[in-house]
């Protein structure tokens, strides 16, 4: 192998919300040989590697400042097929995105999607990602059937449910840092039509919305969208849309709505304006008066022209909602956080209350906020709750005092979903501390987690920005190296270690 680390691989990565932001060592491995010789340069090195994938973590889960990260978007090659069961194998790059497209015009789709389409699936396993279905049907991780994975060991370890469960149950939802996915075996979901039936609604207050989510869980999707602008009675207003698949023979033209034309999104808005410029415009309502008009405007809208509206959606066009405009997360000039906590049934209400109003109380915008139900798994490094996620974005402030005030925010609306009982989720992560993760994780799983990283992964070799933020010293009950989270910062240039002896810097 040539001179190790390459200098000429030194790429700036960030996370998805553009904040949280560093420069690595970044290599694109094709096979499971590469990353094994990888690891080996790596330990031998002394450098950390970090698993990245597409980059839809919002924040420091796929960085690794100033060391090694493996881009694994090609190993996206599909293994195995069976139009007859719906099962796929699949290596980890492939993205949700390739999966449906391969599979839809046989009648499949995907179980478990997030709101953008982009990720790959070996992301998506890492963190267990949910959609707007998980109160009924659980993570992606509880429809697969087995899956290899390299250890930094060496070790190629397969493993199913009923087959080491414990390492099933530990490398989907462990972020990345116990192994690496190199095959994927999954079950899909089948449809008879590419639509959805969709009804939409609006609810007055945030309780309405709450109590009208839970009567509705027979539907196979449901989704609230909350006015995190608006006070009193009526904070967290907003309107609610619930799905189910069409039955056999309910589409008169299943061809027709399976096919990959039908499923497009489209490029223009209103059939004019190019969506690939939207982006560029937003800034001019990203703030508190153009949000309050512009949640005032789709509230009145749910509340008149479309309440208890009945309507047919294609499955891409209601699951994707974060694909409809382009580089969207480029609006925010020096990026965004997407805060998120999920919060037990019975203190959702209050919780969410007290939530919004806190940020409304501190001059804190929300631009988007979309509340979801869920239900309790047995993977490692669990999210969910039997309740419900509100999930928040918020502008990062150009200022260095800005980025001050909205941490400090954000630890206070942590002590509010900690009281709870209130969890988070490392994929959306921006402002954990090692005290608040050691406290929603409890004694068990960080003990738990330490014994399996000690077992896979015994010289720690893979690491992240945000292992080292929250987990490392979670686990050694220390406090995090920076007072600041990663993405409310601005990082200093990060240090390049030596490449070896006799290197020029000039790498192949």
């Amino acid at each position: 192998m040539s001179i190790f680390p390459d200098f000429d691989r030194l790429t700036p990565l960030t996370g998805f919300g553009r904040a949280a932001q560093s420069t690595s060592y970044l290599y694109r491995p094709t096979h499971v040989e590469q990353i094994a010789e990888l690891f080996r340069e790596a330990a031998t090195r002394g450098l950390s590697v970090a698993l990245r994938g597409a980059g839809r973590s919002y924040g420091d889960a796929a960085l690794n400042a100033g060391q090694i990260v493996l881009d694994l978007q090609r190993m996206n090659r599909v293994l195995a097929w069976d139009p007859a069961t719906g099962v796929i194998t699949v290596e980890p790059g492939v993205t949700i995105e390739q999966l449906w497209k391969y599979t839809l015009e046989d009648g499949w789709w995907p179980p478990v999607v997030p709101g953008t389409m982009f990720p790959t699936l070996g992301g998506c396993l890492g963190m267990n990602i949910h959609g707007k279905n998980n109160y009924h049907t659980g993570p992606i991780g509880e429809h697969v059937l087995a899956c290899e994975a390299l250890l930094p060991t060496g070790e190629l370890v397969r493993c199913a449910p009923g087959e080491r469960p414990d390492l099933f149950y530990s490398l989907i939802s462990s972020a990345g840092l116990l192994g690496v996915f190199t095959s994927i075996t999954l079950q899909l979901k089948r449809i008879y039509s590419g639509d959805l039936a969709v009804e939409a609604w609006a609810a007055p207050s945030l309780q309405d919305m709450l109590a009208d989510i839970d009567r509705c869980r027979e539907a196979d999707y449901i989704v609230g969208w909350v006015d995190g602008t608006t006070g009193g009675a009526h904070l967290g207003r907003g309107q609610i849309h619930r799905a189910r698949y069409l039955a056999p023979g309910e589409d008169a033209h299943p061809a027709h709505s399976l096919s990959l034309a039908y499923q497009d999104l489209p490029d223009t808005l209103f059939g004019l304006i190019p969506k690939a410029i939207i982006w560029r415009f937003m800034p001019l309502g990203l703030n508190r008066l153009g949000m309050r008009f512009a949640n005032l405007g789709k509230y009145l809208i749910s509340r008149t022209l479309s309440h208890h509206h009945l309507y047919r959606q294609g499955l891409v066009a209601f699951n994707f909602l974060l694909d409809y405009v382009p580089r969207w997360q480029h609006g925010y000039r020096h990026g965004l956080i997407q805060y998120q906590t999920f919060i037990p049934q019975a203190q959702a209400a209050d919780v969410y209350r007290a939530q919004l109003a806190e940020a409304q109380g501190r001059g804190f915008a929300t631009f988007v906020n979309v509340l979801k139900r869920h239900r309790p798994d047995r993977f490692l490094f669990s999210h969910a709750v039997d309740g419900y996620s509100l999930a928040i974005d918020f502008k990062v402030p150009g200022s260095r005092s800005g980025r001050t005030d909205l941490y400090a925010m954000t630890q206070r609306l942590n002590e509010i979903a900690l009281e709870a009982g209130g969890r988070f989720y490392f994929a959306k992560d921006s402002t954990l501390t090692p005290a608040a993760a050691a406290r929603y994780l409890g004694p068990d799983t960080l003990t738990r987690f330490a014994a399996l990283k000690a077992r896979c992964d015994p010289g720690g070799l893979l690491q992240t920005e945000l292992y080292r933020r929250v987990l490392a010293p979670a686990l050694n009950g220390g406090a995090p190296t920076a007072p600041a989270a990663a993405a409310l910062r601005l990082p200093e240039r990060a240090a390049v270690p030596e490449a070896g002896p006799g290197s020029n810097g000039q790498g192949r």
